[in-house]
């Protein structure tokens, strides 16, 4: 019987855990969190969320260097970060898999990929993934948007499709980023990201 009732209460505790992390998740509308926070990037320089977003806001994307589902939209990070230039939006990516850091996930690693693939972004270690608990980011890649009032718009995916940019039926990002640039609603301002989990400390 105690057995019993340890187990029900562990199943509750870790229930109760799961909705605490739910609940920190970031709303559509809420103001980015976290605007001062010093991270570093590839380059060794401290950069902020506050510096990097421009006139029209900025997008946030949690990434990595290790997870296949990063390979697969690549291609369209670099392409988001061309028309989030174009339309006056900063761009941050955080690479929040402090677990593997050693294992793939370093500075050097970052820098390394980051070279390999042309990366047209700024690419940071968010340390101890502070900035990604404080979004409430589960997986690499996601994305967060928000406009000039930092206020989040939408949050995400990339698109549909990870393994076939040509058979994508929905850009949410994309879509997402031009409705912000010329002032028109958003349609789609929430979808469920793909990817792998992030490798938080345990």
């Amino acid at each position: 019987m105690k057995s019993l009732k340890f187990i029900s209460l562990f199943i509750l505790l870790v229930v109760a855990s799961m909705e605490v992390n739910a609940q920190r998740s970031l709303s559509i509308g809420d103001e980015a969190p976290m605007l001062d926070h010093s991270v570093e990037d590839i380059n060794g320089r401290s950069i902020t969320l506050s510096q990097t977003a421009q006139q029209n806001g900025i997008l946030v994307v949690f990434s990595c260097n290790t997870c296949p589902m990063v390979s697969r939209w690549e291609d369209r990070i670099k392409a988001a970060a061309n028309t989030a230039r174009l339309n006056n939006i900063g761009m941050l990516v955080l690479n929040p898999n402090e677990r593997i850091r050693e294992r793939g996930e370093s500075l050097s690693d970052m820098k390394r990929r980051a070279t390999k693939q042309t990366y047209n972004f700024l690419y940071a270690s968010d340390k101890d993934h502070v900035i990604a608990d404080a979004f409430g980011a589960t997986r690499t890649p996601e994305v967060f948007l928000f406009d000039g009032s930092l206020k989040l718009v939408y949050k995400g995916s990339i698109d549909d499709n990870a393994n076939n940019a040509s058979a994508v039926k929905n850009q949410y990002l994309e879509d997402a980023i031009q409705a912000l640039a010329s002032g028109t609603e958003i349609e789609v301002k929430r979808s469920t990201p793909k990817g792998c989990p992030i490798k938080r400390n345990e």
